[in-house]
């Protein structure tokens, strides 16, 4: 896969902290799908391209490397073991960027990019069910596809110098955000801005242990848990993450999300309420985060009239606030 050009950096920040200089152009290219489909469908369009070239940039860093030193060493490129051994995903030939980057002019490139998310996925019992693979539905324009595909090449995402800067988490960070206020107030199921999430994590200082967060969203919450825990000194594997989130398409951004920052998670088998559902009954957490829904009105459920959580007192049926 020949390497990526870099656009320029620039030294604005994107109001994540991301010195990145190329957030706007590729929030514009991703904007050009807009008229044709809402932001709630674009959003996985675009974040699923973006999770493809970053596994695939990774994977090719570490394929380049093997195969310059195979005749010495013996390595061989093309054993998946030589990638799962470093905590990589094993990428098929069929799903590696340069492949999708060749056939971005395609007519069935729609077709190609939905047998590269179900080939890594088959590889990678991980990512089973998380990734999206609806590219190739008709009402997807697939010369502006080609377009966005074409512009995310132009960045480099996966290898060693931008793993170090997080620069994959980052734009991730920066979409959700644009799309929230695509979205409107209906984003808040899936977004908490990270100043709020930040705030909560340094209230909690969960320095060690298990940490839930029932309504868990696209994982905010886990990230910056994870990054408090080393800012402080300590390792990733210091805190332990168990959640749950109801909205399917939300959980798949959340189990993204910690796929793309290498965090292990319990979030559950499947998509469920907390509140009528509770996926973890059993877990005795040492610290619980959550943006809950704020002013819902029908929140009640019959079900839940002699929870055991209403330790404290029963809330009010009309508002959810409590």
């Amino acid at each position: 896969m020949p390497k990526s050009k870099k656009t320029q950096s620039t030294s604005k920040q994107n109001g994540n902290g991301a010195n990145l200089g190329f957030e706007q152009t590729l929030w514009a290219a991703a904007d050009k799908m807009r008229g044709h489909m809402d932001a709630a469908e674009y959003k996985h369009v675009t974040l699923g391209l973006i999770f493809l070239k970053y596994i695939s940039d990774a994977f090719q860093e570490r394929y380049d490397d093997l195969a310059a030193r195979q005749e010495t060493d013996y390595t061989d490129p093309e054993d998946p073991d030589e990638y799962v051994g470093e905590n990589m995903f094993w990428v098929p030939q069929e799903a590696r960027w340069s492949t999708i980057q060749a056939s971005a002019k395609q007519p069935d490139i729609g077709k190609r990019i939905d047998e590269a998310m179900l080939a890594i996925e088959k590889e990678n019992p991980r990512l089973k069910g998380v990734l999206p693979s609806n590219y190739n539905r008709p009402d997807l324009d697939k010369q502006r596809l080609g377009e966005l595909i074409d512009l995310i090449s132009t960045i480099g995402l996966g290898d060693a110098e931008n793993r170090s800067k997080d620069i994959l988490g980052r734009v991730y960070e920066y979409f959700l955000k644009q799309f929230a206020k695509q979205e409107g107030r209906g984003a808040g199921e899936f977004y908490t801005p990270p100043s709020v999430v930040k705030l909560l994590v340094e209230m909690i200082q969960p320095y060690k242990g298990r940490i839930y967060d029932p309504c868990c969203g696209s994982g905010g919450m886990f990230v910056q848990s994870e990054k408090f825990v080393e800012a402080h000194g300590g390792r990733k594997g210091d805190v332990a993450i168990y959640g749950q989130e109801s909205n399917p398409t939300t959980r798949r951004l959340c189990l993204i999300n910690l796929a793309i920052r290498g965090i292990d998670g319990n979030i559950g088998d499947r998509q469920a309420d907390s509140f009528t559902n509770d996926l973890h009954k059993d877990l005795k957490a040492d610290y619980i985060l959550a943006n809950p829904p704020f002013n819902i009105s029908d929140w009640w459920n019959e079900k839940l009239a002699e929870d055991v959580r209403w330790q404290y007192g029963t809330p009010p049926k009309g508002n959810a606030n409590y």
